[in-house]
């Protein structure tokens, strides 16, 4: 059985995994896409990874 709060960590990193590949495609495309959406892909990164460190934090704190 899966631990939720472990799956909710996995999930938050694979969220992080598909926003920077998806930002690094729109940056190695160019043109009319990275120049509207990059500044908001990198938002969203950003707001990403921070869930994922917080989750990571509690984690670790309720399993030591």
């Amino acid at each position: 059985m899966v631990d939720p709060l472990f799956a909710l960590v996995v999930i938050a990193c694979l969220a992080v995994v598909v926003i920077l590949v998806f930002g690094l495609g729109g940056f190695a495309g160019g043109g009319k896409f990275n120049k509207e959406n990059s500044n908001k892909l990198m938002r969203w990164r950003i707001g990403a990874q921070f869930v994922a460190v917080i989750l990571i934090l509690i984690y670790v704190y309720f399993r030591n």
